[in-house]
């Protein structure tokens, strides 16, 4: 890692990577996943961060796509303030969940979509 190579003011390090920088739309996907994968009430010191889409992991599907689409929404405009979502879109195939969010950041019309497995 370099800190000549970074170029934008928010970064953070890559997960699962090794001296990798995550900068950019690559920093906004980061931190949406964290936002996503953080079940509610594990962060001692933001009980709130996080969301609730594991709640709805085996409920049918007619009744987890919904739920887990407004989780969604609820999670990134509470702790993910630079982004407006466009559009979620959740895949259930058997046990694997798969979130598509697209979004456009609020200060440009810089646009990114970050894909969540669960």
């Amino acid at each position: 890692m370099n800190l000549n190579e970074i170029t934008y003011v928010d970064w953070q390090l890559k997960l699962n990577e090794i001296g990798g920088i995550a900068q950019g739309v690559d920093d906004i996907n980061q931190c949406i996943a964290i936002i996503i994968t953080t079940r509610k009430g594990t962060d001692p010191h933001r009980p709130t961060f996080g969301s609730d889409v594991y709640k709805y992991v085996d409920y049918p599907v007619n009744e987890a796509k919904p739920n887990i689409i407004r989780e969604t929404i609820d999670a990134i405009a509470l702790w993910e303030t630079r982004i407006k979502v466009n559009s979620v879109i959740v895949n259930i195939e058997n046990e694997h969940i798969n979130i598509k969010i697209q979004w456009k950041l609020k200060e440009n019309s810089t646009t990114g979509t970050a894909n969540i497995n669960l």
